[in-house]
């Protein structure tokens, strides 16, 4: 029964601050391709046309007051970093020491390791398939700022990733030249990796199908009931694996960001807790166990007499 005490008022805090969190979520993957691409194979055929304009406007009502800093979050469902083929492409070495990896450290790379026999900084599936959705901001016609620094973690950029240039990447090549698709956003030649943040935060693999990676933070307030119009440029392919794409704009509270599961959790517990409690203490004030006769014990025992 103790830990019910604890838990539940532990339990209740986190919720009240999970349930404080403002959040705005958009779905925009089916909403910004054309009405005509009616079935899935036209989708993916829109979204590889690379002579299409895929600019898409959505316009976001603010719920409730969102105080600064409201993190910016793209959210991909039914995409699988975790699959043990995608994980392992990658090369730490090289990330962190560039052209001083060898060409056995960068093996795993495979299908991404090289380019025209020359290697490919950074190699791999994962830096190849970074995440090319792109979002700005508008209130009445005046642009609202995203700050895109310090989005990714102090360790990732300090040890992780080098002073490093990148090289022979495919996805800065036209389509034609690049020897096969484009499979997410160019990267900056002329900016380290340890300063592309967006690439350090997509390199993080995720555990789980349904996951967020932060964009960007807004660093002012938005009133309720403000009509925010974000301007989408919808580029990155989820339709071939009939993925989804949203947007989310979210507040944090003491806890972090909205998360019911562990309040619940909490209470939970709690609640188990003190029911068994009082459970075993009705069974045995109803049916008590008899204390055994002390009579019997070896110092209440008189002395035998001859």
């Amino acid at each position: 029964m103790v830990v019910g005490v604890i838990f539940i008022p532990i339990g209740i805090a986190a919720l009240l601050a999970s349930r404080s969190v403002v959040e705005i979520i958009d779905e925009y993957q089916t909403a910004c391709i054309p009405s005509n691409y009616t079935s899935n194979d036209q989708r993916v055929q829109y979204i590889q046309d690379f002579t299409t304009d895929k600019i898409c406007t959505r316009l976001l009502t603010v719920p409730k007051y969102m105080k600064k800093p409201i993190f910016v979050y793209y959210q991909l469902e039914n995409y699988y970093q975790n699959h043990r083929r995608y994980v392992k492409s990658r090369s730490d070495k090289q990330l962190l020491y560039g052209e001083g990896a060898s060409l056995a450290d960068t093996e795993t790379c495979k299908p991404k390791q090289l380019l025209d026999d020359q290697p490919i900084i950074p190699c791999g599936l994962i830096a190849w398939s970074l995440f090319n959705d792109t979002y700005s901001f508008t209130i009445s016609g005046n642009a609202v700022p995203v700050n895109k620094k310090g989005i990714s973690w102090k360790s990732d950029r300090y040890h992780k990733f080098g002073n490093v240039y990148p090289e022979n990447f495919p996805n800065n090549l036209p389509n034609n030249e690049n020897g096969s698709l484009i499979g997410g956003s160019s990267l900056d030649l002329n900016v380290p990796l340890n300063e592309q943040e967006d690439l350090i935060v997509w390199m993080r693999t995720a555990a789980l199908p349904t996951f967020r990676k932060l964009y960007g933070r807004i660093e002012q307030d938005l009133k309720a009931h403000t009509q925010l119009t974000a301007q989408i440029n919808n580029n990155y392919n989820t339709y071939s694996f009939r993925g989804k794409k949203k947007l989310v704009l979210s507040t944090t509270s003491w806890l972090g960001g909205k998360n019911d599961f562990l309040g619940v959790a909490y209470i939970t517990v709690g609640t188990v807790s003190i029911f068994l409690g009082l459970a075993f203490f009705i069974v045995q004030w109803k049916y008590p166990r008899p204390l055994g006769d002390i009579s019997y014990l070896s110092w209440n025992q008189k002395p035998a007499t001859s």
